[in-house]
């Protein structure tokens, strides 16, 4: 059909009303403005009431490339990726083509009037909005109207969709902080587009929105920052760190954050954050830092876990705690920096040459996000070791409903150290398990007693923490480290079971393919699968795992990766129970959607070689 008509309809009914159960797409330039009307739309969705989740695609080049944000609206709660299209908005020509393809039938298309696309499907809605005109009549100027025309949609979606129009104007007094003018700037284009549209656009379609009161007492944060906040609770005092996609909005929120909460009575920071020449040397800085006994940290992603390697081996053989945030990107090399993978795993897992076996923390909301961000430092100081938080794209960039946080009032364990008054009451070899955990005890620079200081190196040592290449100094430290984070399994955050009775499979995950999987179960269980979930939150693997994994003939490991990682894991920690364990492993740079997940299983269930 030839786009010059202002409103086309088919043969659906508006009378069967889709309410708070859709998908919104909007493709726009990047650059052009978009962000703020998608978040605008999402944050006053959510303030009706109605579960929403925002995924941002963005590219990892210049300006002007297509972007998509994609809201989606659930009645039922479900916030993982809806891989269906029910209203589209089109407003970037380059990608119009393939962006009316993904439409579902019965579906809306939003587009600006006068533009030049061509669409042959009759089994969508479309409607054409003057765009130039509307931002014109508005009274916007001249310069501001290509970064406010967006809003012409805000407008119009909100009278197709019935948004509150007074929860608009209060998410962009949100967005903009107050500034009065920006508000009115663009709420004098939202109020045209809006009254155009309810004076000429006949409705056709059954999607709408009402008041749910669903989001009552919960927050929408993204994960980044509910990581800087974690560890700003968490006693934080160095960060040193390299910009790199997607984990640079957790280093700037912390900055952001520290400056507002670490300050004595003077007005003096009383923390450090270094932006280092690259991430070899940010990973440096923090294992001197550890060392030093200050609670620190960095932040990146794929490629800057390959350069802290060599020092993320040196911390835990010398045994400096210390945190590293992992937000996870596609790879190999530089790969994919927008979309998003849990392709690191034992990447973080074995980072470092030799025999490391690292600490992980994989949180899967933003909940765990804020608690591992404060709960890592604990647990890096308690084990005297680096650790791993390995969070992604999906997590840490976009933005997510979730219950407040939680601020457990509780001292920092900061593990085993000695003072002054117990080394010279009982002497001090660095590298000594007395108590038989493997965790020696440690002192910290500046402890007045000549015997409290130490100097080791990130080659071979004894227990006195002097230079040693004898073989059985080295083995004797390898199977106490070996010792120690074992021993740690007992006591890193258990794996969440969610148990349906009578269950014919299992379910294997981690992180932020939780809210896919929790609603891939519902929809299996639909379909006669019963199936149960354990959602790993920690390596090394809690052993409570291979009693999940007993209780069914088959367990599918899902996860957003090509090789099946955690797949490989379980089957090294349980080569007992490796022919129960079956890989669904599966990453195209987008969040795993509901869909995937039972297609995938309801395919193999039915696969005779399965």
């Amino acid at each position: 059909m030839s786009n010059t008509n202002n409103t086309t309809t088919n043969n659906l009914h508006s009378s069967n009303k889709i309410i708070n159960d859709f998908s919104i797409q909007v493709a726009t330039p990047n650059g052009s403005g978009s962000q703020t009307s998608n978040l605008v739309l999402l944050r006053s969705l959510f303030k009706m009431g109605i579960p929403v989740s925002g995924k941002n695609l963005f590219p990892s080049n210049i300006q002007g490339m297509p972007t998509w944000y994609t809201i989606r609206c659930s009645q039922d709660g479900y916030i993982a990726r809806r891989d269906s299209i029910q209203i589209m908005v089109i407003m970037n020509p380059e990608t119009a083509e393939q962006d009316i393809l993904n439409i579902e039938p019965g579906g809306v298309c939003l587009f600006p009037e006068k533009a030049k696309y061509e669409f042959d499907r009759d089994d969508i809605i479309y409607y054409s909005m003057p765009v130039k005109r509307l931002a014109k009549e508005s009274g916007v100027a001249t310069s501001l109207r290509p970064y406010v025309s967006n809003m012409v949609y805000v407008g119009t979606l909100a009278f197709m969709l019935n948004i509150d129009l007074s929860e608009i104007q209060n998410a962009l007094h949100w967005h903009f902080k107050g500034r009065q003018k920006l508000v009115d700037t663009n709420m004098a284009v939202i109020h045209s587009a809006f009254s155009w549209a309810k004076d000429n656009l006949t409705k056709s379609d059954p999607f709408e929105v009402e008041p749910a009161n669903l989001t009552d007492g919960q927050i929408m944060v993204d994960g980044n920052l509910a990581g800087a906040l974690g560890a700003i609770y968490g006693g934080v005092t160095v960060m040193a760190w390299y910009p790199i996609t997607p984990s640079t909005s957790l280093a700037d929120s912390l900055t952001k954050y520290a400056a507002l909460l670490r300050h004595d009575e003077n007005g003096n920071a009383t923390y450090s954050i270094i932006q280092a020449e690259d991430e070899l040397a940010a990973a440096g800085m923090v294992i001197g830092a550890g060392w030093a006994g200050a609670r620190s940290m960095t932040a990146t992603s794929g490629p800057g876990i390959s350069l802290m390697s060599e020092f993320a081996g040196f911390g835990y053989f010398a045994e400096i705690p210390a945190v590293i945030w992992d937000v996870q990107r596609v790879g190999p090399s530089t790969g994919l920096p927008t979309r998003v993978s849990q392709g690191d795993l034992t990447a973080c897992y074995w980072s470092s040459h030799g025999d490391t076996e690292h600490i992980c923390l994989l949180p899967g909301n933003i909940n765990e996000c804020f608690e591992f961000g404060w709960k890592a430092f604990d647990i890096a100081e308690q084990y005297q070791t680096p650790v791993f938080v390995l969070s992604d794209l999906d997590l840490g960039m976009n933005n997510w409903m979730s219950k407040p946080f939680v601020y457990p009032n509780k001292p920092m364990n900061r593990g085993k150290v000695l003072t002054a008054e117990q080394v010279e009451a009982n002497g001090f070899n660095r590298y000594l398990d007395l108590d038989g955990d493997g965790i020696s005890y440690r002192t910290l620079p500046g402890t007045s007693h000549p015997q409290a200081s130490y100097f080791t190196r990130g080659s071979g040592h004894n227990k006195s923490a002097k230079y040693s290449e004898d073989p059985q100094d080295y083995v004797e430290n390898m199977q106490r480290l070996k010792l120690k984070i074992d021993g740690a399994r007992k006591h890193l955050p258990e794996p969440i079971l969610i148990n349906r009775d009578n269950s014919k499979i299992g379910i294997i995950g981690f992180g932020s393919t939780d809210p896919a999987i929790i609603e891939a179960c519902d929809r299996l269980c639909d379909n006669d699968i019963l199936c149960s979930y354990l959602r790993i939150r920690a390596l090394p693997l809690n052993l409570s795992v291979a009693d999940f994994i007993k209780s069914y003939e088959k367990t599918y490991v899902i996860e957003m990766n090509i090789d099946g990682q955690l797949h490989k894991l379980l089957q090294l920690q349980f080569p007992e129970l490796a022919t129960r364990m079956h890989s669904s492993a599966y990453c195209d740079g987008l969040p795993l959607s509901a869909r995937w997940i039972v297609n995938e299983i309801i395919t193999k269930e039915n696969s005779p070689n399965e």
